[in-house]
């Protein structure tokens, strides 16, 4: 695929308004062809009304067109893999094969998401029948079914630069909802993003579509993040990133003069509890385990188990030598861009003027923007006395905690602000323990999980990737799974409608053959 660098806004290539980059290879520290561009607020304007105005046709698609886009979008994606991984792995310092399953799983994604389209569960269509004869007073007859909130922006994220970026979970919930989508691509691959947005607009023209269903959109610095939030005819925002960038643009949302919701997913630590029983059983095989996890994706992982606790007691050592042995052993490797590494080191450096001490460290970096691995361990004490102990550090560096007893252990899951997921490793005779942390996880997280690592997830219609502040800026939603449809939909009540003006999903007849609650009761009719 030909790379310009141009802007993708509808069906149209624009070129920059606003200076240009070239793409970084952060393994070599070398600037590569062609120069992307940049645009501004007239770029963000001229997408948003194009998204507007493909609004309500594409909103009033059928299940059957809307899903068959979305296919051709996921067809796309299998037929450029390898090219795309090739440019990804370039622009990012990732192995080629790692982002060919990365490209498989977007491509899956925008399947599983024509599946929830087809089925029309997301309508979440309700009857409530006329009752002419009821007293005191008729009932009209009332219908309701869930539609699109309007334009979305998206803000592309950088550590995973296929499935959570321009052709992510975000762009294809969206979508499935029915909203068009302006997609603000990471800087940190440009290419890789160009070649995702030819593959949407392509699909969009295939498809017969409006062609402001689908713009992407670059910029340099926050101006054009700002223009797309402020934008009056965007409706919705989504946003992977630092809780910094995140809550500046939640905050924005908010002072609109009409405030929309943003779908932030941001901070955490992902805890691991590994309880006494489970300890001494096979305290070494979790702590392998543990470290492994933590390294992958030179530890720049959303769902990276970050802080492992364990009472002080049999198997504890054994499992802290597997961990030291596993991050001694691991060779420094490239972080995704500067800014990331640059961030990492004062990560770093913060968790030693908190008091951590330095267990284990991997072996040294020969590239610029290489990330070196370390373990660190505190007991629970300076864990509670230490609320920096507590933030993330995004790389590939852990924390291990040695806890005198359970009581501190319990005292210190309260201590754990919102978290993207939770991890319990537990035997028979630990489920009182669990019983009485369990409650306390289940305020604190979207997601707990049981005798395995949280990282990496399913993608399923039960998976959760969410979790009270500061995880994400609200908790009712998930940015990962079928359920994330439901961050860009509202509901409408059709009062008194007569049948041939109601939409598909509410007829009398139910032509789609939806499930439906009917007085408050299920049934395919």
């Amino acid at each position: 695929m030909n790379l310009t660098g141009n802007l993708l806004i509808g069906a149209q290539e624009v070129r920059a308004t606003a200076g240009a980059m070239r793409a970084l290879n952060p393994a070599t520290n070398l600037t590569f062809a062609p120069d992307f561009a940049f645009g501004g607020a007239d770029e963000v304007d001229r997408a948003a009304q194009l998204a507007d105005e493909a609004f309500d046709s594409y909103n009033a698609t059928s299940l059957a067109v809307r899903a068959a886009f979305l296919e051709r979008i996921a067809g796309g994606l299998d037929a450029h893999a390898r090219v795309l991984a090739q440019r990804a792995s370039l622009e990012t310092g990732l192995p080629a094969a790692q982002l060919e399953a990365e490209a498989a799983k977007s491509a899956t994604q925008f399947r599983q998401f024509a599946g929830v389209v087809r089925r029309g569960r997301f309508r979440q269509a309700t009857i409530d029948p006329a009752q002419p004869d009821r007293q005191p007073r008729p009932r009209m007859d009332h219908r309701m079914q869930k539609i699109g909130i309007g334009p979305i922006a998206i803000f592309g994220a950088s550590n995973f630069p296929i499935s959570y970026s321009v052709a992510g979970g975000d762009t294809a919930s969206a979508l499935a909802a029915g909203c068009p989508v302006i997609l603000k691509a990471h800087n940190a691959h440009p290419g890789t993003s160009e070649i995702m947005g030819r593959i949407i607009q392509q699909a969009v023209k295939d498809a017969g579509l409006h062609e402001g269903v689908f713009s992407m959109l670059r910029g340099d610095g926050n101006a054009i993040g700002e223009a797309l939030v402020d934008h009056p005819l965007v409706k919705g925002v989504t946003f992977t990133g630092s809780e910094a960038g995140g809550m500046a643009l939640y905050r924005r949302a908010q002072q609109r003069p009409d405030p929309i919701p943003v779908f932030t997913e941001m901070t955490s630590v992902n805890p691991t509890f590994v309880l006494p029983d489970a300890l001494a059983a096979r305290g070494a095989q979790i702590g392998d385990g543990f470290a492994e996890r933590m390294l992958v994706n030179v530890g720049q992982a959303c769902l990276k188990p970050a802080i492992l606790l364990a009472v002080d007691g049999a198997g504890y050592d054994a499992m802290r030598e597997a961990m030291i042995a596993r991050v001694h052993a691991m060779h420094a490797r490239t972080m995704l861009t500067p800014g990331i590494q640059q961030a990492y080191r004062k990560g770093l450096d913060r968790q030693h003027a908190a008091g951590a001490e330095t267990i284990a460290a991997g072996v040294a970096p020969t590239g610029t923007w290489d990330g070196q691995s370390y373990l660190f361990e505190v007991d629970g004490a300076r864990l509670r006395d230490e609320p920096a102990l507590l933030e993330e550090v995004f790389g590939p560096a852990a924390l291990l905690v040695r806890v005198k007893d359970t009581d501190e252990l319990v005292a210190i899951a309260r201590r754990f602000r919102g978290q993207l997921s939770a991890t319990l490793h537990l035997e028979q005779a630990d489920l009182s323990l669990a019983t009485r942390l369990l409650p306390i996880l289940e305020r604190r997280t979207g997601r707990i999980v049981v005798n395995a690592f949280a990282h990496p997830q399913e993608v399923s219609d039960a998976s959760i990737h969410g979790g009270p502040f500061p995880a994400t800026s609200d908790s009712r939603f998930t940015s990962v799974g079928m359920t994330a449809v439901e961050r860009f939909l509202r509901p409408v009540c059709y009062q008194g409608f007569p049948d041939a003006l109601l939409p598909e999903a509410l007829r009398h007849d139910n032509p789609l053959g939806l499930w439906r609650l009917t007085d408050g009761e299920p049934a395919q009719s």
